[in-house]
Order: structure tokens, then sequence, then C-alpha cells
């Protein structure tokens, strides 16, 4: 988007994670850019602090004058915004789309996968900035370093986090890419296993021939992607013999973890992270991987990683009140609440394990009803919310109730005050207490850890 230069571009729904970043490059790159959005935050401040004209409702006249239009997938083809556009024939382009164009003209890195994308685009942001470059990233979550989720850097170099959650990574065409695992998710979209295959492959397709594929040997579905015929190089990473870049000797701690890295088959150093669980380790691996692929040095991409704070919602330390720990997490699938809700009892020690948990869509919610009462139930207490609808419509008959009434040590408690009461109640010095899901269950961190403070003050 290089040739956009002068341009004025507007962004329906700019206040978006994944909007706002590309608005955010855009005005890097000198453009004039201009936004929507209903909901007031402090993205859209720092936006307007940047240049950006933001407008708080959706109506045909923030339009005029714009020579592109983006949109985000959660608007409708009836808001009035997009109904000018298309009465004006302005040209429209999803985000995924824009997203690509602002890749042009740099060495991009694509990062797919069903789990860890966020966490690994970040960590690999942050290692090939530890190798002296400057590389420019659009991420979903918030990097903790950096504070932004988007940046427009002077470096060779283009992070991107591909989200195949509706299926448009396949827009990206990137040089490389890493495929973390594959498995079954956003079942509003995919309606099978198969077709989440397939959209892997579809993306795999679209890497550049003089590029790679970096791919996890430890994962079935990213292993049988990364070991069909490609006409570019493949490169895997993992624990299983035989992987390109291997690690062994894993010490998994409470607040980090260690391992030695082989590469094709020799020692070259051993990475040491600040942030848990064994999943990390290989989003880690993942990153040495393809940094090794791009020939940056392996001492500065281990120093890197090492500096790695964690991606926000990620296992996030929102705060301590007399011993009691408040842990936030975006984790929305079975796989990643069971993930971390492993480290989180590595983490708690002693202590209990306290979530209160918030199910994403009704959809996946449905899909997934013995998966998330098992994942959850390693926890000693669940409080269940009812479920975040992000968009959709409810389905009849589904609630997070479903999820409760099949678990040993789950409470639905939809009422967020209450349920907040309860953890205040509940919680001991010793305890750690985890707020989960990736709809706004978050926003119950700070009144639980206020709660406490009184209750202990």
């Amino acid at each position: 988007m290089h040739s956009q230069h002068g341009k004025k571009i507007h962004f329906i729904g700019i206040g978006g994670s994944g909007m706002s970043g590309l608005a955010r490059i855009a005005l890097s790159d000198g453009i004039t850019v201009s936004g929507s959005d209903s909901k007031d935050s402090t993205v859209l401040s720092a936006l307007v602090a940047l240049g950006a004209t933001v407008y708080s409702q959706h109506a045909a006249e923030n339009v005029v004058g714009a020579d592109v239009v983006i949109y985000s997938t959660a608007i409708s083809s009836t808001n009035p915004e997009m109904s000018y556009a298309v009465e004006r024939s302005i040209p429209i382009l999803t985000r995924a789309q824009a997203l690509a164009q602002l890749m042009v003209g740099t060495k991009s890195i694509a990062v797919a996968g069903t789990h860890g994308k966020t966490t690994t685009s970040s960590m690999l942001t942050v290692a090939l900035q530890a190798c002296g470059s400057d590389p420019s990233f659009a991420i979903g979550g918030t990097l903790m370093a950096s504070g932004a989720n988007a940046h427009r850097g002077t470096g060779q170099y283009f992070v991107a986090e591909a989200d195949e959650s509706d299926g448009s990574f396949i827009e990206y065409k990137p040089l490389s890419a890493i495929v973390t695992n594959i498995e079954h998710d956003h079942v509003d979209f995919f309606h099978t296993p198969q077709e989440v295959t397939t959209a892997f492959a579809n993306f795999a397709a679209t890497i550049s021939p003089g590029g790679f594929l970096v791919y996890c040997a430890d994962d079935e579905g990213s292993r049988k992607l990364g070991t069909q015929s490609h006409p570019f190089t493949t490169v895997s990473y993992g624990e299983a013999e035989g992987a390109d870049l291997r690690l062994d000797q894993i010490s998994l701690l409470p607040m980090g973890s260690s391992a030695r890295v082989i590469w094709h088959g020799r020692t070259v150093g051993t990475l040491e992270l600040q942030v848990p669980g064994h999943h990390n380790v290989l989003n880690a691996a993942a990153c040495i991987a393809m940094g090794l692929s791009l020939g940056e040095p392996i001492h500065q991409l281990l120093a890197g990683l090492h500096s790695f704070r964690g991606a926000g919602r990620r296992f996030e330390l929102k705060a301590t009140e007399h011993g009691i720990r408040i842990i936030d997490d975006y984790g929305h699938h079975p796989t990643e609440i069971s993930v971390t809700l492993d480290a989180a009892r590595r983490y708690a020690g002693d202590g209990r394990v306290l979530v209160i948990f918030q199910p994403h869509r009704y959809s996946r919610t449905q899909a997934f009803l013995n998966e998330f009462a098992t994942s959850l139930d390693k926890a000693d207490d669940v409080t269940l919310l009812e479920i975040y609808a992000a968009s959709e419509k409810p389905i009849p008959g589904i609630s997070a109730e479903l999820i409760a009434e099949k678990m040993q040590h789950g409470h639905f408690i939809p009422n967020f005050a209450l349920a907040a009461e309860r953890m205040i109640e509940l919680a001991k010095p010793g305890d750690v207490i985890i707020t989960l899901g990736a709809g706004d269950v978050n926003s119950l961190a700070p009144i639980i850890a206020e709660g406490l403070n009184k209750r202990f003050a």
C-alpha cells in the first residue's frame, strides 16, 4: 500500500484489534486515515493522536472523499458506509486484502495455526528485533513490550499473524510461513475438520516458491501439511526425532522454561524463556527455526526470546493481592484452556486454581461441550459466565449452563457482579485466579483485585 501514499483510506470499524493496527501502518505510510467505530476506547484515542479522524457513528458522509474503504468481517453489508462505497464504486478491501497490500515489497512471514498465532508472531518480532532488524508487524493481540499491535518498521521483514477463522489468510501470499498446529475450531465457518485441513493446504499453496514453510513435527495436522510435496523448502521443529530444529532436555518451571536447541543434528545453544507452558517452548522453537532459515544469528535470536514477556491476555499477571495472583488469559478453545490450566497448576504451587470462564460463541460451545467440561475440570473451581456471542445469533437451548452440568467443579453464574463477588469470597492467599475467555471477562480482573484488597484490608 506504499502506492497509496497521499491517498485517503476509510476504515469501517477502525477500533477492532486487526483494523486499528492496519490504520497505524497506513498513517506511517503517509496515508490520510479516517474511520468509524461505535465503541469508545484507548485504541481510538491513540489513533486520533497519530492523526486519524475517527467518527463515533456509522454514516455515509464519513466516507466522502475516500479513495479506498477497508472493512472488518464483523461489518454487515447493510452498513450505511458500505452502501455508500458500493454506490460510488469506491474500491472496497477486506482487512486481509489490505494487509496483503501493506506487505508488498517486504520479506513477509505469515504466522498461522489454530493456537499460538499471536504469541508466536509476537515472539518472532521480538527475536528479529534482537537481531538488529526493525521488522514491520501486524499482530492480533497487543505486544507487551511495544504496547502496539502493529508497526511499520524500517527493516526488510514483515511479520503478520494470519487468521484462518474466516479463510481470508489465503490473501497474504507470504515469502515464508509458520504453521504451529491444525485442529478443528471456528465451527461457525469450518463445519468439518476436513474443511480446516483444506484451508491450511490452500494457505500453504500461496507461499512464494523461493520461501519456506516452518511446521511443527509434534502436531499431527501441521506435520501432515509439512510432509506433502511443496515447491518451497520445508523446515520442521519440535521434540520429534528427526525434526530439523529439535528441542530436548526441556525443563518447565512455574514462570518460564528452558531447553537445549539442536539444529540439523548440532547443538547450537540453550533456550531460556520467561513465559510459562510447554506450548510456549514449541512457539519459541518455531521462531528459532524461522530465524535460522532466514540466516539470522542463533545467539541474538535466543537473547530476543529470553527477553519476551508475553503477548497481552496470554497468561498475563494482572494483580497480586495478599498472596492471591490474578491472571488474565484469552484461551477460548478446549486445547488452549487445557494448556493454560496445566501452566496455572505449576504456577499455583500448593495453592488452588480458581477460574472465571466466559465461553466465546454459541457455535463453538455447542461443538465442544464435552471437551470444555473436561479441560475446565483441571481447575479446582470454575465459575461459568454466559456465552459471549461475538456477533453470532444465539442458538436456542445452548448455554454455558450445559458445560457446568457436565463438570465436577463447575458453577453457572451469569451475573458478572455476583461471579466476581463469589471469587472474592472464595480466594485464599496462595491461590491463583484466572479470568479466562476471548470476550470481555477480563474486565472482572481489576474488580476482583479491588474486592480482595478491601476484604483483607
